[in-house]
This record gives C-alpha cells, structure tokens and sequence, in this order.
C-alpha cells in the first residue's frame, strides 16, 4: 500500500513537472492601441491593408511614406486609402504628441517585461528551428535566431498565454503560416525580438510583435495581431489587422 502510495505520488509529482507555468499577458498599454508601431516611420509599398491605426514617434509624419497621407482638418491625425483606422505622428498638433510619446513608452515597457520574464518552461527548443512544432502556452527562450519555413501552430484555451523570447532574429520562411488549434487567441501570443524579423512573402503570422530593431512585412504577407518596433517597419503590399 505505501508503496503504491509513493508511486501515485511521484507519478502527479511528474505530471506536474511537465505543465508549463501559467504567464500572465504582457501589458501592451496604449502602444495596444495601434496595429503598427514604429519609433523610426513605417514604409509601404503595393495595395497595403492595414485594419487599425499607426504611429509613430518620436520622428515625424515624414518617415510615414508610401500611404499617401490625408490630414484631418485638426492637424491632429491623418486618413489613407491604405488604413481603415487613423494615422499619428510625433509632428501633429497637440494631443497627439502626448498621446504618442505616452505609446512608445508603453511599448519599451511592454518588450521589457516580455524579454524579462525568468525561468523558461521551453529553453532553446529545435536549437531555433521550430518548423512543424505545435506550441502549448507558456514560456519559451532562444538563444539564437529562430525560425520556420512551412508551419507553425498555437495550441491552447481562450485564456492561454505564449511568450517567445527571441535573442537574435525571427525569421518566418515565404509561405510559411501560424495555426491557432483549440480557442487560442493572437492577442495572447507575444514575439519579443531583440534582432530583427523578417516575416517572408505570402506567409502569415498570428501575435504581437515586439521587436528591438527592424519589422519587415514582405509581398503578400499577413499578420493577425500587431507590429511594435523601437526601429522602422517596412510592408510591402500586405494585409495587418489588428
């Protein structure tokens, strides 16, 4: 009897071992409030579709190139045939430099608790290939580039929460595409990048992006979430709805 006991015990003891922590969302404050944004301008080519609005900060609407900008009568934002949303920038009258200098800081603070968070549940999975994984919630940590080529899935409740710290670049192959199985959301996914990601032409990607440097959206791609850079964010001809 004690000795199935032990047994039972050691066996939830495993069990337990095996579950990944639950995380928390990361707080994206207002820089939530836009599906791209750029401290260094943000450049489009090609028939762009962007579902939700984008600024940038602290360089001004002259690095925003590519959308043909319509300012509003209050100088405050601007519209485009390319946005169903609003365009701001740090050069706009006032509140909208407030309201941008407040979302940029919200961003740095968002990518500093994401690449903050300690103790891994996955730790240097695939060595940075993650080609054909199937990722259940929680904490994940590379110390290298990662990437993948054809597929990548998300699987989890409407509450689960995936982080991805990523030392080097992010890197999504042309055509490859992100899965989300069971009631997983994008708005709990979070790819904090301290490099650069390149996500590759006709491929989809489903999250938020934080990313220290560069974003690149090339021909044909999608992202369902949002791209938050501390350096510039180039589309070409790509759909974002945030």
């Amino acid at each position: 009897m004690m000795f199935l006991a032990k047994t039972v015990t050691l066996l939830v003891a495993l069990v337990a071992s095996s579950v990944a922590a639950e995380q928390s969302a990361v707080d994206l404050g207002t820089a939530g409030d836009f599906a791209v944004l750029s401290k260094a301008g943000v450049s489009t080519t090609g028939p762009t579709e962007v579902t939700g609005d984008i600024g940038t900060s602290p360089i001004a609407s002259t690095a925003l190139t590519g959308f043909a900008l319509i300012k509003d009568s209050s100088n405050t934002f601007s519209t485009s045939s390319l946005v169903t949303g609003k365009i701001y920038a740090a050069d706009y009258t006032a509140p909208t430099p407030s309201k941008m200098t407040t979302a940029i800081s919200d961003m740095s603070t968002a990518f500093t608790d994401a690449a903050g968070r300690s103790d891994p549940d996955f730790l240097e999975l695939g060595a940075g290939s993650i080609e054909g994984e199937t990722l259940v919630a929680g904490l994940y940590k590379w110390g290298t580039d990662v990437s993948f080529t054809s597929s990548l899935v998300f699987d989890g409740s409407a509450t689960d929460v995936w982080i991805l710290q990523v030392a080097k670049d992010f890197i999504v192959g042309n055509g490859a595409q992100m899965y989300l199985t069971g009631t997983a959301k994008a708005e709990n996914i979070f790819i904090q990048v301290s490099g650069a990601v390149n996500i590759g032409t006709t491929a989809h990607v489903e999250g938020n992006i934080l990313s220290a440097t560069a974003i690149a959206l090339q021909t044909g791609s999608s992202l369902n979430g949002k791209a938050l850079s501390q350096t510039a964010i180039t589309l070409d001809s790509v759909t974002i709805v945030s």
